[in-house]
């Protein structure tokens, strides 16, 4: 006779649905957490400028920007406290495993992906012109392999070879110098997004996107019709990401070719026959977004300086007769700018 086993199988099946649910319910939590502590840090002055004609809006919003770290960090503990009382005997393990899943998950989306939005509140060029060079890099390999290629360059991924690698690598230096002066040129392009409106942008493009001239060589023939080029200041910033795009972007290639062959897969897609999908264009996106942000940060973006980060550093490193001093020659240059002006 044969024993029926529904009525076992229900209980744990309803079991697993209510697992399911309060593990769903803490990925949430978590991912909110996290989504308001990342954007959050980058998109605060962008909010506050958005808000400022409502009062009521504005002070609400301010009051989140001021605490936001306060706020994320009573949230985070509240997501753990809540992971802790719901573990369950023998569920140990995954319960673990789960939570720590959970967190690469989010460091991996959230604080790379942050990157790419301030990116953009920078200017959209800052966005578009890192991600173009990784698909150039990357198409111009697959190309310069196919035709030329003869040396193996990794084992990991046996249709890699040098001369894809050497070819990419000059191909995404010239785009990225050409394509930064083409870019350079729209203000829709280079200028920063101040607030979250989705008004035209119109601004002074900055000595960044303002044409320098250079006197072409003596030995270039007198019939050349140019005798200076102008190149923008940007174009050799635009080498540095090429050559990041071209050195970095190739591991990012060589990582996708293990995972793909741990999981056994060929491609992540066939939208492009013989070459891939979509997503392998993509393989260092994350990566060069975080160095794109990094190096405007550090070598692009001009250094400002507020009025109470002045006044700090008077007050910590002048004497007070160094202080008085300062005064009163200050008050001697807006007592000549008034003269001038009268």
């Amino acid at each position: 006779m044969q024993k029926d086993n529904s009525s076992n199988e229900a209980p744990s099946i309803h079991l697993g649905r209510v697992r399911h649910r309060k593990r769903s319910s803490e990925c949430r939590h978590f991912f909110f957490t996290a989504m308001l502590f990342t954007y959050g840090r980058f998109l605060s002055r962008q909010l506050v400028n958005t808000v400022t004609s409502d009062k009521l809006l504005y002070q609400i919003v301010s009051w989140v920007i001021k605490y936001q770290m306060v706020i994320c960090y009573f949230l985070y503990i509240a997501g753990f406290v809540w992971f802790i009382l719901t573990l369950k005997k023998k569920m140990y393990k995954y319960q673990f495993s789960q939570y720590a899943w959970t967190h690469m998950i989010l460091l991996i989306v959230f604080v790379q992906s942050s990157f790419t939005v301030a990116n953009i509140f920078e200017g959209i060029f800052w966005f578009l012109l890192p991600a173009s060079l990784i698909v150039i890099n990357d198409i111009a390999a697959y190309f310069f392999g196919f035709f030329f290629g003869r040396t193996p360059l990794i084992k990991l991924s046996p249709k890699k070879t040098w001369e894809g690698f050497i070819g990419a690598l000059v191909t995404t230096l010239f785009s990225a110098f050409v394509l930064a002066n083409l870019m350079g040129r729209f203000q829709w392009l280079t200028c920063p997004r101040k607030d979250l409106s989705t008004g035209w942008l119109h601004c002074d493009p900055g000595p960044m996107f303002k044409p320098e001239y250079y006197p072409l060589p003596g030995w270039v023939p007198h019939w050349f019709p140019w005798k200076e080029v102008p190149i923008l200041p940007v174009q050799w910033h635009a080498l540095a990401l090429g050559l990041f795009a071209s050195i970095i972007a190739p591991f990012g290639g060589f990582f996708a070719s293990g995972f793909k062959r741990a999981f056994k897969f060929k491609d992540f897609g066939d939208s492009i026959p013989g070459h891939g999908g979509i997503t392998d264009r993509m393989d260092c996106q994350m990566v060069m977004a975080v160095f794109a942000y990094i190096y405007h940060q550090s070598f692009v973006m001009p250094q400002s300086f507020s009025v109470e980060m002045i006044l700090d550093q008077i007050l910590r490193n002048l004497t007070f007769e160094e202080q008085q001093i300062l005064y009163e020659q200050l008050g001697k240059i807006f007592q000549d700018r008034q003269s001038m002006l009268a």
